[in-house]
């Protein structure tokens, strides 16, 4: 593309009436390879681009600071230093608010093109030329500025690149201060450390660290440690720039830069002329928005400190300085600590603010007091549910299939309605062959009678009793084959539909009644608890169903044996209702509270924590 762009200027020159670009051309690019600042890179860059397309365009490019946030704002024009077009700033802002290239005047005697400059998957601006009639084609235009738009997205990375550089190396000096003093619990340790790692790092010849105490500033640490003997007669001038930086509450350096803004650096000096350096920084350390003391940089002549020294130095200081002085507070005797909390609540109570801390102490007191005064009725939650007073179990009458069930869990039924029906066939045909082997026997009878065999007529006796017994007992299994309720009540157990037709074994349990006059409630009291509970207390129960509706009760017995279930030991206690029993049904279940008797509210909230506290202290006691 150089041959080219060199030839075309070689061609230009040698039209008469036309001045040579190839003068124009080296200069563009010089300035390109030489820009130092993006304005300078981007106005060379347009020149270039604008040379590129047609020699008689004129250009606009638009750019932002922040990538997709604007504003894009006018950074570079062609030709340099005149006016700016608007239909160039109309096709930039419509290329910028649409990321799409924009044409307008195709057929003009002049167009305008602008395409958007997409970069870091950002939006960087856009850039608008304005070109005769007779130029390329508008494809071929759009790919050239397509081509040139690289430059800029490869001068965004090597900004970015440099920037992230930076920042992780701030980032790692931070971490690594961060590590260094984490890995040491006393201050002096911590602050040793801190101060010789710095100094190693940022190449100073001495590194100080400096504590305010009682209005005064106390030099801690320093870095040259074989030295602070000798060093001991200038640790004042230290001390005087670290309270200089400090009552300045800002940042200082030695010599003070010329676009800086003004700050006292009298002692800065002083302690450069003692000490023997050419460069002082102090940055002061902060911990709760207070400063807590001062960190002091010295450096030779020849080696000045650089802005993004400075960065380095004070990104470390904002993370030391809580640590350092979470390191002085813990260093502190055990009867300071205590003097200074209580002196701490003392002026936060009595002082003129803290007026959030002065309420909420008011607010303790008042449910303390609420708490401690407050007489309420204890009482013991526990799971609950209903039982019939009487429960009758109808089991299998003797070995038999099941013909057909007339009832299950959930039915009403009433007194000796059919709830089941045995199979008779064979108890019918047994029946049969008894009755047929009886009239055999009774014709036997007759005849020995009639040959007056006595003895034989006495053995055809006792077989044909013995027949109608077995008769007898067929009947009553036969009578029996259809199973009734014993009175009107609830079926609460049983459901065979699934064994019709299966064999039933005698006193095998088939149903399970509950009559509905008449309900107990089963309370599963937790062994923590059941000391509380005797007989005769009353409580209140609230169904799962009837949530809205208390059922009164009083407790009736106690059972002294603990069972298990759900993860938890609890004891059985039974208690009889004393309101309306209408609605309600065996196996409901609720929640039951039995009242024991007036207690404090503190009593009441926190006893179970008493508790449970007495059983691991009883446990840990060696």
């Amino acid at each position: 593309m150089s041959d080219a762009h060199h030839t075309s200027s070689a061609n230009d020159s040698e039209k008469p009436g036309q001045v040579s670009y190839a003068i124009l051309d080296q200069t563009i690019w010089a300035r390109f390879q030489d820009a130092e600042a993006v304005g300078e890179y981007l106005e060379a860059w347009l020149g270039i681009m604008i040379r590129q397309i047609d020699g008689m365009a004129t250009g606009l490019l638009v750019a932002t600071e922040t990538l997709d946030v604007g504003p894009f704002e006018p950074i570079a024009s062609w030709p340099a230093g005149g006016p700016i077009e608007d239909e160039l700033s109309q096709a930039a802002a419509e290329a910028v608010r649409t990321r799409q290239s924009v044409v307008f005047g195709e057929d003009a005697e002049r167009r305008i093109l602008a395409y958007p400059i997409m970069a870091l998957d950002g939006l960087f601006g856009a850039v608008a030329v304005h070109v005769p009639k007779n130029a390329a084609l508008t494809s071929t235009l759009f790919r050239r500025i397509q081509w040139g738009a690289s430059w800029i997205e490869l001068l965004l990375r090597r900004e970015q690149e440099a920037k992230d550089g930076d920042l992780r190396e701030r980032v790692t000096v931070a971490f690594d201060v961060l590590a260094t003093l984490l890995e040491r619990p006393r201050l002096d340790e911590a602050g040793l450390a801190l101060v010789t790692d710095l100094a190693r790092r940022l190449d100073c010849e001495t590194v100080s660290l400096g504590l305010r105490k009682r209005n005064r500033m106390k030099v801690q640490a320093v870095s040259s440690a074989a030295s602070f003997g000798r060093r001991a007669s200038m640790i004042r001038e230290v001390a005087h720039a670290m309270v200089e930086a400090t009552d300045q509450e800002a940042v200082v350096l030695w010599p003070t830069p010329e676009d800086w803004e003004f700050r006292v650096a009298i002692a800065h000096g002083d302690l450069a002329k003692s000490h023997g350096v050419g460069s002082v920084l102090t940055i002061p350390l902060l911990s709760n928005d207070e400063i807590i003391g001062a960190l002091t940089f010295e450096r030779r002549e020849d080696l000045p400190f650089t802005p993004r020294d400075m960065e380095v130095a004070d990104g470390v200081a904002s993370i030391a300085g809580p640590i350092i002085e979470d390191r002085r507070l813990s260093g502190r005797w055990l009867p300071r600590k205590i003097g200074a909390s209580l002196l701490y609540y003392a002026k936060a109570l009595l002082g003129p603010s803290h007026f959030g801390k002065k309420l909420a102490t008011l607010l303790v007191g008042l449910v303390a007091a609420t708490l401690w005064y407050t007489p309420i009725d204890y009482s013991i939650s526990a799971p609950a549910r209903l039982e019939g007073t009487v429960q009758r179990s109808i089991v299998a009458p003797f070995n038999g299939y099941l013909a057909s069930q007339r009832a299950r869990a959930g039915d009403l039924v009433e007194a000796d309605q059919v709830l089941a029906v045995f199979d008779e066939n064979d108890l019918s045909l047994e029946r049969l062959r008894l009755s047929t082997a009886l009239s055999q026997r009774l014709r036997e009878l007759d005849r020995a009678i009639a040959d007056r065999d006595p003895a034989q007529a006495s053995i055809i006796r006792a077989q044909r009793q013995q027949a109608e017994a077995q008769i007898l007992l067929i009947d009553e299994q036969l009578a029996r084959t259809r199973i009734t309720a014993p009175f009107a009540g609830y079926v609460i157990e049983g459901d065979l539909s699934q064994s019709v037709g299966a064999s039933i074994e005698r006193g095998q349990t088939m149903f399970r009644i509950a009559p509905l006059d008449g309900f107990r409630v089963v309370l599963e009291i937790s062994e923590t608890d059941i000391r509380s509970i005797v007989d005769g207390q009353t409580g209140v129960l609230r169904l799962s169903a009837f949530p809205e509706k208390p059922l009164d009760y009083r407790v009736t017995l106690i059972t002294p044996l603990a069972r298990q279930g759900e993860g938890r030991n609890f004891f059985r206690v039974e208690a009889d209702l004393l309101g309306e029993i209408d609605k309600l049904r065996p196996g409901m279940e609720g929640i039951s509270r039995t009242t024991i008797e007036e207690k404090r509210l503190v009593w009441v909230l926190l006893h179970d924590l008493g508790d449970w506290l007495r059983l691991k202290l009883w446990a840990w006691q060696p």
